[in-house]
């Protein structure tokens, strides 16, 4: 080959190259879902919590993070090319997933199928399971299911981590929360260790052991004790997990988030942050994501409501 053929030639494999990195390096698009207000100030401040979630990820080089206030869109085209979505609202036989006789859930299973990441955080966890129960199993390895899951409030400590993007950065902490545990995980795994069920790989990212007072009560709703969850004293727990599906996405679950000012805690912050660019398929950092949150962004945006007396 002649010397002029060999430059042509050179210089049109690093204008390829230069090609295939813009083409890689598109901007992925996630969609926050905040549910309507609920509880007293302070607690579930879905709208506040997305609002402050994008914020932090506003630096975030190739994201863009879109959100949604006050339940499901009237505008549903904000879902258009999502790379992911993440519900952050309350469940139960009334979960905006279920609302329109199914409709919804058929079109979250398509975008399950063309590879979107699905996450669902605090109460957005809880469907009913012969409602919605078998489609979470697929989307995100599990679900809070009523009488057989259980909702303390207690305060687990989170010292040891999975080698997995989500943890990058991530540093043992421990804070008070309404830790929702006892899972209903796919093919009725425990959770509380790296598994493969039903074509799911399966992590648990955020594990502990609850104390024999916490399985014994108090419980938010309804009352316990429920011997079950006695009968597995000394078994750890996971509060938060990841999954990758056979269809090329990824999910995750997250059952903390009923307090809102533990926003300003870092770990916390940061495991739920690193979770959000994760199941959008987004390189995490290699520390995870910073970000700071001062007092005022977290009374920024709270819903107007009143206290219980």
């Amino acid at each position: 080959m002649s010397p002029l053929k060999s430059i042509i030639a050179f210089g049109l494999l690093i204008t390829s190259a230069f090609s295939f990195g813009l083409a890689h390096a598109e901007t992925k698009k996630i969609v926050l879902v905040a549910g309507k207000p609920s509880h007293p100030p302070r607690m579930h401040e879905f709208n506040a919590g997305v609002q402050l979630m994008a914020k932090c990820l506003s630096g975030v080089p190739e994201v863009d993070v879109q959100f949604v206030l006050n339940g499901w869109p009237q505008d549903e085209t904000i879902f258009d090319d999502a790379d992911a979505v993440v519900f952050f609202m309350d469940g139960g036989g009334k979960h905006e997933i279920v609302q329109q006789y199914g409709r919804r859930l058929k079109l979250i299973d398509d975008w399950a199928k063309r590879g979107v990441g699905l996450g669902f955080m605090h109460y957005g966890v809880e469907v009913l399971a012969d409602q919605a129960g078998n489609e979470m199993k697929r989307w995100i390895g599990g679900h809070y299911e009523h009488l057989f899951s259980c909702n303390p409030i207690w305060q687990p400590a989170f010292e040891t981590f999975p080698e997995h993007p989500v943890t990058r950065g991530v540093e043992p902490f421990e804070i008070k929360d309404e830790w929702y545990f006892n899972m209903r995980f796919v093919a009725d795994i425990v959770g509380n260790r790296s598994d493969e069920a039903a074509g799911i790989k399966f992590v648990p990212i955020l594990v502990a052991v609850p104390s024999a007072d916490v399985r014994d009560g108090p419980y938010v709703y309804p009352r316990g004790p429920y011997p079950h969850i006695q009968a597995s004293e000394g078994r750890a727990e996971a509060m938060m997990w990841t999954v990758e599906r056979e269809d090329g996405g990824r999910g995750f679950g997250f059952t903390g988030g009923h307090f809102h000012d533990n926003w300003g805690n870092d770990n916390f912050r940061k495991v739920v942050l690193n979770g959000l660019l994760w199941i959008a398929q987004a390189e995490v950092p290699e520390g995870g994501v910073e970000s700071s949150v001062s007092a005022s962004d977290l009374d920024a945006n709270l819903d107007p409501k009143r206290s219980r007396k």
